[in-house]
């Protein structure tokens, strides 16, 4: 498999760095009461990107990876309350960092044992260049704000280009989840799909959302792609895929402050930019717990 090179890794992670000055400090969110132990999740361990890790979300527990401890991979081991509890997603991680380290961060895959029995991996968004997208279709918006630069720039060779990304990140992803049952044997793999980051009825909300008017529809079917492609290899490699889209749709960044989960690309809660907020964080546990739930009735 292709590693990223550090000096990749350095520009995902100085981008959210980077955001740290766009945030305002808010009281951290309480987690989920404590409930009795699960013995079947006894031993997790999450893997994942900065939509697992929380960045600048109240209170940053890794420097280098941005990690919360109010991520959702946090409130479900406080739901869970397993033995034993590895969280280490990290910000910037694409599916090379499952098998490099990321800074001081370890390779992800060297969280997992033989007696890990849950497993949760969020991974996939920056290897179809998540950053790059945003930065691209904002600046194109100032071209033709209320047409479809975007759209146009990705499709200007005849083939989606984004599409194109999710198809060559699919194996990469089979990859993960092959290399993660052959660490973990015993463990329960769950797949968590990406929250809802755009209005679901396509409509912009520029200037909050600096993208053209046409392109927002573009982006939230890209995103929609994605999504069902992590479904569809969960469901090959005999994982369990979690959708934590439909439960925050409603709530993507251009919705109030008060109502929304995700963040626009000026905070107005301590999140990266386009990134789950706390309540997001908690949307996603949520959603992770009850599909663990129906499983287990």
């Amino acid at each position: 498999m292709a590693h990223t090179s550090t000096g990749t890794h350095t520009v995902r992670h100085t981008a959210v760095l980077a955001a740290a000055a766009l945030a305002l400090t808010i009281g951290s969110a309480v987690p989920a009461a404590a409930q009795p132990r699960h013995a079947r999740y006894e031993s997790y361990a999450a893997l994942g990107d900065s939509y697992a890790s929380g960045p600048l979300i109240p209170t940053q527990v890794d420097a280098n990876c941005l990690r919360s401890d109010h991520n959702y991979p946090s409130l479900t081991a406080a739901r869970l309350r397993p033995a034993a509890f590895a969280d280490v997603s990290c910000s910037g991680a694409t599916t090379a960092e499952m098998w490099q380290a990321q800074g001081t961060n370890p390779p992800q895959l060297d969280a997992l044992t033989r007696r890990t029995t849950l497993v949760t991996v969020q991974i996939g968004g920056n290897d179809i260049g998540f950053g790059s997208i945003i930065r691209t279709c904002a600046g194109l918006a100032a071209t033709d704000p209320t047409g479809s630069p975007c759209t146009k720039y990705y499709n200007s060779g005849g083939t989606d280009q984004l599409q194109q990304n999710i198809q060559l990140t699919a194996p990469k992803i089979a990859a993960v989840l092959d290399a993660v049952h052959h660490r973990a044997p015993r463990a329960h793999v769950v797949v968590v799909g990406y929250p809802d980051l755009m209005p679901e009825d396509g409509i912009g909300c520029r200037p909050a959302v600096p993208f053209a008017d046409g392109d927002f529809a573009y982006l939230r079917d890209t995103e929609k792609r994605l999504n069902a492609m992590l479904s569809s290899q969960a469901r090959a490699s005999h994982a369990t895929y979690v959708d934590t889209y439909t439960a925050t749709i409603g709530h993507d960044m251009c919705k109030a402050p008060a109502d929304r989960w995700i963040e626009p690309l000026t905070p107005a809660s301590p999140a990266a930019p386009a990134h789950p907020n706390a309540l997001g964080e908690q949307a996603m546990a949520a959603a992770v717990l009850d599909r663990l739930s129906c499983l287990r009735h």
